[in-house]
């Protein structure tokens, strides 16, 4: 999808219109451009200390990110391409395609921009994908890597195919004119491209406003339509995704994702998806209703993509994604802009399986699991018994709680959670836990200062169950609370002060347990 190119203004106050200061919780709840090669975490370099640089999670290296494109494995590395604007802080528009490498899904080598903007006379580089052409059927030679992007020359949105011979490093552009052209719609972009195995041939899957297109093809030159999936009532679609997993159980599924919003609906503007069935041609949905990868209001434009074992075989029942922390609701509204000097995370990437839950199938979600490597300091506090509140010894901004939260169901407590980062004082600070009266887990950003465009998330959890397992990730400017198992995700931006980060645990209306509390202070160096 396109940049938003409105001018961002450079006043911190700016940054901060419609944020939660110092605003109580809701009622009944505690409420020159750097080389390659260089580590993707600018934070091992010295920051200042009122830095929104993460210590963990993925970020630009200056100006601006937005999109993650889906990355691809070769040679021991996944490829991770995002859109990038080099010129943002001085009003600049338009995005090229940086890359990033990993092994590990957690530390990233910055590799300077792959696809440069307005680089062709077709403008510059929004959202696409890039596949492996094994057997050279696009006419580059087999192993050539080839990127279908979404460019606008005179505003009308079209595919064009772009191709890499030196392993993804740089791209060369194809032929000047659409390999998909537009057939004269407004939304016409984000292609997302599979081989299918077993028919010898390229799918696709586009946005087109409220629809998913799809076409194949023998070459990824020439296109043909087959089928559409229309959705009329979770607005302008955009980055579709399409994938086959194996279940714990070991059947096979195939789904379809997309980013979508849902919020006229009370639903989440995240990645939306179905499982179902595919045939080379169409996607037949096991249910009409989506589900949601994330129920926070900062995890858009993600991704999805293939695991891989040890070995660098790929593991069918083993997906990763990585979705951009912003919103277009308030995409400039960062003071990293004025801390930092730039304006673009991710949340962290995550670790999918698919399971069998109520008679549906369902994607879990974990925190990479190479995360836990890179702990700095590891706080083991036991079980903490609990009636009103407990502020930790433990301050710090990048770090992972973890502990299983029980209670007695037979007399349970209205709420259980947690304060994070919280101001020395009190007042500031971030709610997350498990609200019983309504029987709902939650995050509650509006105590602290945020982007300032939704306040609480809020999913049903079972309170007769007697516990439920948490992991939160809290990282200077964002915040992910992982519920049970990760069927539920809840991810979101805020912006603490530098000061910002005590630790508070709380249990209002009874009594409850922290089993196996812990907290692992955590940084990329």
């Amino acid at each position: 999808m396109p940049q938003n190119t409105s001018k961002p203004s450079l006043v911190r106050r700016t940054f901060l219109i419609g944020a939660g200061g110092l605003a109580a919780a809701a009622p009944g709840r505690s409420g020159e451009r750097p080389r390659p090669e260089r580590p993707g975490h600018p934070t091992a370099q010295p920051a200042p200390e009122d830095s929104y640089r993460p210590a963990y999670h993925f970020s630009v290296p200056d100006n601006w990110k937005n999109d993650p494109q889906r990355p691809v494995y070769i040679d021991g590395e996944y490829l991770y391409y995002y859109l990038y604007n080099d010129d943002y802080l001085a009003g600049g528009h338009g995005t090229s395609w940086r890359l990033a490498t990993t092994k590990d899904h957690v530390s990233f080598i910055d590799r300077g921009v792959a696809i440069e903007k307005f680089s062709n006379p077709n403008g510059d580089c929004w959202s696409g994908c890039v596949v492996l052409d094994r057997e050279g059927t696009a006419g580059y030679g087999p192993g050539a890597l080839i990127a279908l992007v979404t460019q606008a020359p005179q505003g009308t949105q079209g595919q064009y195919l772009w191709y890499s011979t030196d392993k993804g490093r740089s791209y060369s552009p194809g032929p000047d004119y659409p390999v998909l052209p537009n057939p004269g719609v407004h939304d016409f972009r984000d292609p997302k491209v599979i081989w299918d195995e077993e028919r010898g041939r390229w799918f696709m899957a586009n946005a087109e406003g409220k629809r998913l297109a799809f076409y194949t093809s023998p070459n990824l030159r020439d296109w043909s339509y087959v089928a559409d999936f229309p959705r009329e009532d979770l607005g302008v679609l955009e980055c579709p995704d399409l994938f086959k997993m194996r279940a714990e159980d070991g059947t096979e599924h195939w789904v379809l994702g997309v980013s979508a919003n849902g919020k006229s609906q009370g639903l989440p503007a995240t990645y939306a998806y179905w499982t179902g069935r595919f045939d080379g041609i169409s996607f037949t949905a096991d249910n009409a209703d989506p589900e949601w990868l994330d129920r926070g209001f900062d995890f858009y434009g993600a991704v999805t993509f293939e695991g891989h074992d040890a070995a660098g075989q790929p593991d069918p029942a083993l997906r990763h994604a990585i979705g951009w922390a912003n919103f277009w609701d308030y995409p400039h509204n960062a003071p990293s802009l004025v801390t930092d000097h730039y304006n673009g995370d991710d949340m962290i990437v995550r670790d999918l399986h698919l399971l069998k839950e109520g008679g549906r199938y369902v994607l879990t979600s974990q925190p990479a699991a190479a995360l836990r490597q890179y702990t700095i300091q590891e706080h083991v506090l036991g079980d903490v018994v609990l009636s009103g509140t407990q502020d930790l010894a433990v301050h710090s901004r990048a770090y992972e709680l973890s502990c299983t939260l029980t209670w007695d169901t037979a007399a349970p407590p209205g709420n259980i959670g947690f304060e994070l980062c919280r101001a020395p004082g009190g007042g500031r600070h971030v709610a997350a836990g498990a609200y019983f009266d309504g029987g709902f887990s939650y995050v509650n950003r509006r105590p602290t200062f945020n982007p300032g465009a939704g306040g609480e998330s809020q999913v049903a959890f079972d309170t007769a169950a007697g516990e439920l397992e948490v992991r939160i990730l809290v990282d200077h400017s964002s915040v992910e609370f992982f519920v049970g198992n990760g069927r539920v995700v809840h991810s979101h931006r805020a912006f603490p002060l530098a000061g910002d980060d005590g630790i508070r645990l709380f249990v209002s209306d009874g009594q409850a347990v922290y089993r196996n509390l812990t907290i692992r202070e955590l940084a990329v160096p």
